[in-house]
């Protein structure tokens, strides 16, 4: 499966469905949008190997760079300092 590949089909209806609430809870009707998210779904006990379905509001590459963010601050990789934002 590549990369890109959909939503799977059993999860595509709902996570679209959130997706679009979270995203006007986040921004209402704001354009241009001033808060991204990302919603990650996975089966427990099939990460390994496994799929993760995402939805976001942001463009792939933001999304991307939020994650890694995110992914660094969670393992202790960021060091937070007053000046940073």
């Amino acid at each position: 499966m590549s990369k890109d590949a959909p939503i799977q089909s059993q999860f595509a209806g709902v996570m679209n469905a959130l997706a679009e609430g979270i995203d006007e809870g986040l921004n209402g009707r704001l354009r241009p949008k001033t808060i991204g998210f990302a919603l990650l779904v996975f089966e427990f006990g099939k990460t390994e190997g496994g799929r993760v379905n995402y939805v976001s509001n942001a463009e792939r590459s933001e999304m991307i760079t939020a994650v890694k963010e995110w992914l660094a601050r969670a393992e202790g990789r960021v060091i937070e300092t007053e000046t940073r934002q």
